[in-house]
């Protein structure tokens, strides 16, 4: 995920809107419509689908929720992810927040904090516990209550070049570290001035997926965790967070890897033998890279000792209802429709979301329909994600979790780069991160 500018929910009303381009309040307020009999309830949703097939994908049930629903109608606006939480915080300080919201799940206890999420009522909070996986559930939960409707679910797995392994004379991907760190090894090339041909596995300070992403993954393989149970501090500075660091500085001074190395370009170019990467890269790999995409491998994230449970990251997003909304039970009625009512696709009965969802390369938390979808011509590569969805564990989603990711990205990179050893950099996430997550919101 790319980086945004940060606002906190104590800012004034005026401070936040008069921080901000005016282009994020909007232009008149939306007519929202009284529920009577003759004018219609128009609920606002807003959403990162701006643009492409995302945009297109999402347009097109809400074009048959519009149709064949009279009183109640749902109108969809967008912004870039990279605007979308100080859109959230901004409109709603300015009053004009719109009725549905689908934030990132790392922003979930932000936006309860600062008054923006409902939650979710008990029959709706019942239906999600029942029908998606614990990893999904949980990333649209904060405190204990469920806030939206899992829409897109993300874990992380192994992506492989079988090409550049068949080369290196390596027969299948590796299932432990130790092969990991051999595989690496092996599959990296230089030539006769040293410069990078292939790095053996990515490590990449592009963005927080690249970095954060990437680690957290590998911690909850190793059974470890970012911060404790209750957010209040950093679990980093334990065996398994040493582990991880530790592997990933290994990777680089053997030179196996190159964080300089961008690997969203580098990997589809077959210039990056391995890379630990999310779902949603599949359907990009694919357009991108064309006939060579056939050389894509996904297996599941390598564990440090052969016989451990596996274990990887989950991330997605979820669509909930704005505590200013003016009509919440048609809100939430319209997020039933989409995201639980079964519909017939492919000779299958899925929700609207998950066929959305697999129509564009990714995954919804519904294991049951994702595996309906899949199995009837689906891209096989995305199913070490769905089974990762039975493993996966949560972002962590505090008030305090994305300040908390930049300060953990900010110190990988540093470790990568060699401006700090394994142990300077666990104390200072340790010290940062403590200040951050512990402070009062």
């Amino acid at each position: 995920m790319t980086s945004y500018g940060r606002r906190r929910a104590g800012l004034s009303r005026r401070t936040v809107a008069l921080a901000l381009p005016s282009a994020l309040l909007g232009c008149a307020a939306p007519h929202r419509g009284t529920g009577r009999p003759g004018d219609s309830v128009v609920l606002t949703l807003l959403s990162h689908y701006a643009s492409g097939a995302l945009r297109t994908a999402l347009q097109g049930p809400v074009d048959e929720w519009n149709a064949t629903h009279d009183r109640v109608k749902v109108r969809t606006t967008a912004v870039e992810f990279s605007d979308l939480l100080t859109t959230f915080m901004v409109r709603q300080a300015a009053g004009r927040g719109a009725d549905i919201l689908q934030p990132y799940c790392l922003w979930t206890g932000q936006l309860v904090r600062a008054g923006v999420l409902r939650p979710a009522p008990s029959g709706h909070a019942g239906e999600i516990r029942r029908g998606y996986g614990t990893a999904a559930a949980g990333s649209a939960s904060f405190g204990g209550r469920v806030y939206g409707y899992p829409t897109e679910a993300q874990t992380y797995a192994l992506y492989y070049n079988r090409r550049l392994l068949r080369e290196a004379g390596v027969g299948t991907p590796p299932r432990t570290w130790r092969e990991l760190e051999e595989t690496a090894r092996r599959t990296t090339r230089r030539d006769r001035y040293g410069n990078s041909l292939v790095q053996g596995f990515g490590l990449s300070t592009y963005d927080d997926s690249t970095t954060v992403g990437l680690t957290l993954a590998l911690l909850s393989a190793a059974g470890g965790r970012f911060v404790t149970a209750d957010g209040r501090s950093t679990a980093l500075d334990s065996p398994a967070g040493r582990a991880v660091l530790g592997l990933q500085r290994r990777l680089v001074d053997a030179g196996a890897s190159d964080p300089g190395v961008n690997v969203y370009q580098a990997f589809p170019s077959g210039q990056v033998a391995m890379v630990v990467g999310a779902g949603w890269w599949t359907d990009s790999l694919k357009s991108v890279m064309g006939a060579a995409y056939r050389d894509v491998g996904v297996a599941p994230l390598p564990v440090p000792e052969p016989g451990d449970r596996p274990a990887t990251l989950a991330t997605g997003f979820l669509l909930g209802v704005n505590t200013a909304c003016e009509h919440p039970a048609e809100a939430w009625e319209f997020l039933r429709w989409l995201n639980a009512e079964k519909v017939p696709v492919r000779d299958a009965r899925v929700t609207r979301m998950s066929a959305l969802q697999v129509s564009v390369g990714s995954l919804t938390g519904r294991a049951d329909d994702m595996r309906a979808l899949l199995g009837r011509g689906g891209d096989p590569n995305l199913r070490p994600f769905l089974d990762a969805l039975a493993y996966a564990v949560p972002e962590p989603n505090g008030p305090g979790a994305q300040q908390a990711k930049s300060l953990l990205r900010k110190n990988i990179e540093a470790l990568w780069t060699g401006q700090q050893s394994v142990a300077e950099s666990l104390r200072a996430v340790r010290r940062q991160v403590d200040q951050e997550v512990a402070r009062s919101w």
